[in-house]
């Protein structure tokens, strides 16, 4: 080895030096830095579990509002529906009132008429029976007793008011 060039002790040293080194920097830097790396593998990938579990979260919240927003939806609509019952059924209810109200008017003015009536025909028989009574005294050119002629009439005009309705029938 000698005629290569190759001194066979500086080797042997050489390969001796270079084997501690080779076993200084495994105990030393290897193992260390193995660790090192193995840790910061496992931060990775626990981050990147904690990023798909949030991901998984945020897609089960995202589903969890699109429901409550259907069911707002849902219950919103309910409420319009409700709301338009309801109203529909004051509408009807403010019609039926506003027409008894009516009824109630036009029953009330039929009973005015026929009591304005009644008191009219009243007043007419008694200017009547005035008239009968002032015409009768004329022409008997004298004073009659008042209360025995206003009598006297009104009795006549029954007479006549049953005889016209017993020719009606």
């Amino acid at each position: 080895m000698g005629a290569l060039g190759i001194n066979l002790p500086g080797l042997i040293a050489q390969i001796i030096n270079f084997t501690l080194l080779l076993l200084l920097l495994y105990f030393v830097l290897y193992k260390p830095i193995l660790r090192m790396l193995d840790r910061r593998s496992e931060k990775i990938r626990e981050s990147m579990e904690r990023a798909e579990q949030i991901k998984k979260d945020a897609e089960r919240s995202e589903q969890e509002i699109k429901k409550r927003l259907e069911v707002a939806h849902q219950e919103g609509q309910a409420l319009v529906t409700q709301a338009a019952e309801i109203g529909e059924k004051l509408k009807t209810e403010a019609r039926e009132e506003a027409k008894k109200e009516g009824e109630a008017l036009i029953t009330k003015a039929r009973a005015e008429i026929q009591r304005e009536r009644d008191e009219a025909i009243e007043q007419v028989r008694q200017r009547f029976a005035e008239l009968a009574i002032l015409a009768a005294e004329k022409v008997i050119n004298r004073s009659l007793d008042k209360q025995a002629h206003v009598q006297l009439i009104q009795e006549v005009l029954e007479e006549s008011s049953k005889k016209g309705k017993s020719q009606e029938s």
